[in-house]
């Protein structure tokens, strides 16, 4: 599933109805919370998943040293 599809069901779900019953049978999403906090941890395996785990690295040199 791609981050843009995430993103529309994340929307998608908080513009709907939390819960629904239709002929005895009933349907509840998780919470807006519990979404968010699903697609912030998919984010960080992504995230790790790269070759410097998003981190860039350099050599600092303070001007006039030298």
């Amino acid at each position: 599933m791609s981050e843009n599809e995430i993103d529309q069901l994340i929307k998608d779900n908080a513009v709907g109805p939390k819960s629904a019953e239709s002929d005895g049978h009933k349907v509840e999403q998780h919470s807006i919370k519990e979404q968010i906090e699903a697609d912030r941890y998919l984010n960080s395996k992504k995230a790790m998943k790269k070759k410097n785990w998003g981190l860039k690295i350099g050599k600092m040199i303070p001007p006039g040293a030298g």
